[in-house]
């Protein structure tokens, strides 16, 4: 498959630092400058831009988190005047207040070249016809995936959210080659056209682009298995942009990251500290081309790792390895330490069981209760009560086994549990009640 851009994706260890530095020092220019948050932070630690003549001198400045960038609600962190911005958007707000992203018109630019890499090492080529059934309005997946898409030459259907009958209508009248959304709602569109009787490999399809919500190894196969498509994985967040920092190629093998534009860092999230290229931990980001919002060292509480190891695409680009859960998605149940990742690794495991659960939590009495509420092939149903007991009591004593707690197993049958055409909710805590 085509390497965008050549010059950048595929250049040396030493020229890329030599770009990431430069373009460092001026990135901390502009903060400084424009941004009071920083202003005021280099002043009370008593440095200067001029003091950054290494990547290393990075650490030397805390961690920006979003709850900064909630502080500083709506514009406080915008580097520019509100007159150099010509696009808004902004998080959820699910957590607190929103998160709201200014990009200039060199930011648009770049945003749209950022996204035509990954989706060119997905295999996106001018010929596609690219449905993207990400929401569009606030949220900056849609938006960046689509002028990513046309910036390749691609033809967009920004068919939006939902609907799954008219986005199974798309994909026939329109020949739809890829799609693009998260892998949950893709996974359903493709279970909601076997249920019409319908065969996706009679239709263009040939890839799909997912994101914006971890997702296994196990849903990778069931995707292709079912869509008969190639999927890769596509990493981005709204504070630094929103898509473009990272994508798959077509040897799935990690995420390629746009390193002239985002210098990572892992970092151990308990105590902060920097870890070596390998070591599993939480991602740091630093913007180095943005003008709008530029960030230094923003914790994005995605765990992952790094890899420089060379990649059999060609690019030379540092990788990392598919973000499935976040240090704020830890559940502490009785004492125990819980990513909601880890359960759906076990429950992927066992054979019959469906990609498909809901982990329900609550409290009886003083006792914290785990359920986990999970699809399964349709035979077990047909072995009466012999056939479920098993399973249930095959599924508790995995999750017993591998992360020392005992769960409520509830079995459904497929396509029972709750669809979403955005991110899938996978786990309801009623102890916050």
């Amino acid at each position: 498959m085509p390497i965008w851009d050549q010059h950048f994706e595929t250049m040396s260890r030493e020229d890329m630092r030599q770009v990431q530095l430069e373009r460092l020092q001026r990135t901390v220019n502009r903060a400084y400058r424009n941004v009071a948050f920083y202003r005021e932070l280099f002043d009370r630690l008593r440095l200067a831009p001029e003091d950054f003549q290494s990547l290393d001198d990075l650490r030397r400045l805390p961690f920006t988190t979003k709850n900064n960038l909630q502080d500083a609600y709506p514009y406080g962190m915008f580097g520019v005047p509100l007159r150099e911005i010509v696009r808004v958007h902004a998080s959820s707000g699910t957590t607190g207040k929103q998160t709201v992203v200014g990009y200039t018109r060199n930011d648009l630019e770049n945003w749209s070249e950022l996204v035509a890499r990954l989706m060119s090492a997905g295999g996106v080529t001018r010929d596609d016809v690219v449905q993207i059934f990400f929401g569009y309005g606030m949220f900056t997946g849609a938006f960046g995936l689509h002028q990513g898409a046309e910036r390749i030459g691609a033809s967009v259907i920004p068919a939006s959210s939902g609907g799954t009958e008219r986005q199974i209508q798309l994909i026939q009248d329109f020949k739809t080659t890829t799609l693009v959304g998260t892998p949950s709602y893709g996974l359903h569109i493709g279970e909601a056209m076997e249920e019409h009787g319908l065969d996706p490999r009679a239709t263009r399809l040939r890839l799909g682009l997912f994101g914006s919500e971890p997702w296994s190894e196990r849903m990778r196969r069931e995707l292709q298995g079912r869509l008969g498509i190639l999927a890769t994985d596509n990493y981005g967040l709204s504070e630094v942009g929103g898509p473009g920092v990272s994508g798959e190629c077509e040897h799935q093998d990690g995420l390629h990251i746009s390193e002239d534009h985002f210098l990572p860092e892992i970092i151990d999230p308990g105590s902060g500290e920097v870890l070596p290229v390998g070591a599993e931990g939480e991602l740091v980001l630093t913007t180095l081309t943005k003008e709008a919002l530029p960030l230094l060292r923003y914790r994005t509480r995605d765990i992952t790792r790094l890899s420089e190891e060379p990649c059999g695409c060609g690019r030379t680009t540092m990788r990392m390895a598919r973000v499935v859960h976040r240090t704020d998605d830890m559940l502490i149940i009785r004492g125990v330490n819980v990513y909601p990742s880890q359960i759906e690794e076990i429950l992927m495991a066992i054979e019959g069981v469906e990609p498909h659960y809901c982990i329900t939590l609550d409290r009886v009495g003083a006792l914290d209760e785990l359920e986990i509420a999970v699809e399964v092939s349709p035979e077990l149903f047909a072995d009466a009560v012999g056939g479920v007991l098993r399973m249930q009591q095959k599924i508790t004593e995995a999750v017993q086994g591998g992360l020392g707690i005992t769960p409520k197993v509830r079995l459904v049958e497929p396509r029972t549990l709750e669809r979403t055409t955005g991110k899938a909710r996978r786990v309801i805590d009623k102890r916050q009640l």
